[in-house]
């Protein structure tokens, strides 16, 4: 079952899976993302440069200015850039937030961390991402790409190009202008989630300060941050405590002026909860259709045939999309009722809602065809939160046998909390994998129980066939909540 959130948690996450299914949702990464990998935020990280004179980052809010006054002292930014290449240099672990936004499919990640933890997590999900670091970065494009990092402020592998102290934010929008422009047309185009910022994040204030966003062409942004607390904290009296929660309330009303709506958090360790719920709901609306079929049974072979393409019809019709590994004797269908659906309105449906993934018929990459396989299915049900079975037998031995291939992917999407749905009525495997859900209620109903009655009655022969299309099509309604 989903989290209960907030009023306002749950209108921005409707909104940015919305965004996310028009292509149009991006991130902007700030040091509190990384923290959680082990990296220190900017009051950790200048801890020591404060001691060398003589202040204390608990008593300054401008920490870039204190960064300043380290180079106005040392007469050089050398032993600034390398305390941050000591830090950003060691190996970290991506969080369970990086990982989430790596494989939500965002095009667009602005950061101003010096980490690579974005870019690695990327690759992780074998997405393809164009790291822009500098300004002449800019006017190149990686061939294949499928994201564009922009690190605004420099990267650790240079770090003495970094942007670290006052002086170079404040010549910023001229030493970094095609940046600042490009982060404008972006602010325009696209529905921007920070995350990993503090209400007092210096870094915040200074990129926002320098963007200018008319307010016509303004498009609303969300920005997770942790609510105040109300109880006193350690060494704090009530007076101070109503004040935190005062002086939040005005900068959360200050971020409005450039778009920027808070959404307030208990704790932070709610973010991963609800990047996890936006990303349940995204792939709620992909379809992982698992089928194959040398004979179709009790169903006539055109018949069945016309119920998979009007079935793959309608699904492109009511928004989804659909992924599919061309099994045989069904993979065929599946592409022609989606296709069929998705060329007779072009302006209202895409090619993107057609997802396939042929699997490899040679050995490559030094694993052997079965490894191939497995990887594949991975990777395919990785990109649905429903998945759909359908007949599943082969011909093998000289005989026809129940597709083992159907079961593991059976198995694959219980495994990674996929919603599954086995139409028995269609016989084999599907019929087999509906008879050991419903034998074991309390073990594959747990989550959905309603489930259980709608399963029994698409496995019943003597249903009307005339009917599951519209039915399926309501249960994966349900599903997506």
């Amino acid at each position: 079952m989903s989290a209960k959130f907030s009023r306002e948690i749950e209108a921005f996450i409707r909104v940015y899976v919305k965004d996310l299914e028009e292509g149009t949702a991006a991130i902007f990464a700030g040091a509190g993302l990384s923290k959680s990998c082990g990296f220190v935020n900017w009051s950790e990280l200048l801890s020591e440069i404060a001691e060398e004179l003589g202040l204390s980052v608990k008593l300054e809010h401008d920490l870039i200015s204190v960064a300043q006054y380290h180079v106005n002292q040392k007469n050089s930014a050398t032993g600034l850039a390398r305390k941050i290449l000591e830090e950003f240099s060691e190996q970290a672990e991506p969080s369970a937030a990086h990982q989430i936004l790596a494989r939500l499919p965002i095009g667009t990640y602005w950061t101003t961390n010096y980490d690579t933890i974005i870019e690695d997590s990327l690759k992780d999900n074998y997405r393809v991402a164009d790291v822009k670091r500098k300004t002449d970065d800019l006017i190149t494009t990686r061939p294949k790409r499928d994201a564009v990092v922009y690190k605004m402020h420099g990267d650790v592998g240079s770090s003495t190009a970094a942007v670290l102290y006052k002086a170079q934010y404040e010549q910023y929008y001229k030493t970094h202008e095609a940046f600042v422009t490009t982060l404008s047309g972006d602010l325009i185009s696209k529905t921007f989630l920070f995350i990993g910022f503090s209400f007092t994040d210096p870094n915040l204030d200074y990129v926002l300060s320098r963007l200018h966003v008319p307010a016509a062409h303004r498009r609303t942004h969300y920005c997770i941050l942790r609510k105040e607390p109300s109880i006193q904290q350690e060494g704090e009296d009530a007076d101070f405590a109503m004040y935190r929660q005062r002086r939040q309330e005005h900068h959360t009303r200050d971020l409005l002026r450039f778009g920027i709506q808070a959404v307030l958090v208990d704790e932070y360790e709610d973010i991963p909860v609800i990047l996890r719920e936006i990303e349940n709901r995204f792939l709620k609306k992909t379809i992982f259709i698992s089928g194959s079929a040398e004979e179709y049974g009790t169903w006539d072979k055109q018949e069945a045939l016309n119920f998979v393409h009007s079935l793959s019809a309608s699904l492109v019709k009511a928004g989804y999309r659909i992924v599919n590994g061309f099994g045989w004797g069904i993979g065929s269908a599946v592409i022609n009722g989606a296709l069929d659906a998705i060329y007779s309105k072009p302006d209202k449906y895409s090619e993107d809602q057609l997802i396939m993934r042929p699997f490899p018929q040679l050995p490559s990459s030094g694993k052997d065809l079965p490894a191939l396989w497995d990887e594949y299915r991975h990777r395919m049900i990785g990109l649905s939160g429903i998945a759909l079975f359908l007949f599943g037998n082969k011909f093998d031995g000289g005989s026809i046998k129940n597709a083992d291939g159907m079961r593991e992917e059976f198995q694959i999407a219980q495994e990674t909390e996929v919603a599954v749905l086995p139409l028995g009525i269609t016989g084999y495997m599907a019929k087999e994998l509906a008879d050991e859900m419903l034998a074991d209620p309390d073990k594959h109903f747990a989550q959905y129980p309603w489930l259980q009655q709608e399963v029994a009655q698409l496995a019943d022969p003597a249903a009307d066939r005339a009917k599951i299309e519209t039915q399926v099509l309501s249960i994966i309604k349900k599903l997506g909540g």
